[in-house]
């Protein structure tokens, strides 16, 4: 089961930070057709936010496809997205020179930068 992570301060929307999370998750392979959501009372217990946010979310997903809430059941992941699983030696070598980018003193903000110009070069006309 997905845990979402709420960061208040990065200006990012509530329901648009889980929306994110859960793709991720799906992309990750955390997250498998069939698995179960948290419910809006789990993740309002774990995060201190509105239950509202997290129903907007769920909507979110679910207009996207990417969910379907079944009434009196909870909701429940339709499809994945992408092929990466969270075990892939791409995702061991980006945590090594992720590694090694804090031991050279970079900042997340700087990694972040850095990988996002990458991405920007190699992907260009892709959207996520």
């Amino acid at each position: 089961m997905v845990e979402y992570r709420i960061d208040r301060h990065s200006g990012v929307a509530t329901y648009v930070q889980i929306v994110q999370q859960t793709k991720q998750a799906l992309r990750l392979g955390l997250l498998r057709p069939g698995d179960k959501l948290p419910t809006a009372r789990e993740v309002v217990e774990a995060t201190a936010i509105n239950p509202n946010t997290v129903l907007k979310a769920y909507r979110e997903l679910e207009r996207e496809g990417l969910v379907e809430a079944r009434r009196g059941l909870g909701t429940f992941v339709r499809r994945a997205l992408g092929a990466t699983p969270a075990d892939s030696p791409l995702r061991a070598e980006l945590d090594a020179w992720a590694a090694r980018a804090a031991e050279s003193g970079l900042d997340r903000d700087d990694v972040a930068a850095l990988f996002t110009a990458v991405l920007d070069k190699h992907f260009q006309g892709e959207r996520s």
